[in-house]
């Protein structure tokens, strides 16, 4: 009996040793998570990527998101003129960056956003505020191609009147 117990550890130690090296080199992330400063507007992706293998000693880094920004103008009084002062902006936004692998693995974070204005202004005497921005669509991918859906999604601001 101890000789057939034995003989299961040691095979399952040996298929464990065998398994091993071959996860080393399955890239995959095990999160991705969106943060939206409500002071400026931009979204911080934290994630972190493992199964890289001992060879690599840096990994390029991808974040990609839909955005949609309103902005609005405001009088020297703090008061927005019931005209068309204001101009909803959508842009696809990446930003992207390289990475130091350590142990087969790296964690980090990428800011992108919030889109500008474009060519909308405000008239004299009057101020462009940024009043909310939202995100979709967030994606973080390594130049392999591995990806992950960064969480929450979609993700905003809610109002937050930042001067341009």
């Amino acid at each position: 009996m101890r000789r057939i117990a034995l003989g299961l550890i040691s095979a399952a130690c040996g298929t464990v040793l065998v398994a091993t090296p071959a996860l080393a080199d399955s890239p995959h992330f095990l999160f991705a998570t969106n943060d939206v400063n409500q002071t400026s507007g931009a979204l911080t992706t934290s994630f972190k990527e493992v199964g890289l293998g001992t060879g690599a000693s840096s990994i390029n880094i991808t974040l990609t998101a839909d955005a949609t920004a309103l902005y609005q103008c405001y009088n020297n009084g703090g008061n927005h003129p019931k005209a068309r002062n204001k101009e909803t902006v959508t842009a696809a936004l990446i930003g992207s960056g390289t990475f130091r692998v350590r142990n087969g693995q790296t964690t980090g974070s990428l800011t992108v956003g919030p889109p500008g204005p474009g060519d909308f202004s405000c008239p004299s005497g009057q101020t462009l505020f940024l009043e909310k921005v939202t995100y979709s669509n967030t994606f973080v991918f390594d130049q392999g191609g591995t990806m992950k859906h960064a969480t929450p999604d979609p993700i905003g601001t809610g109002t937050i009147h930042v001067p341009v």
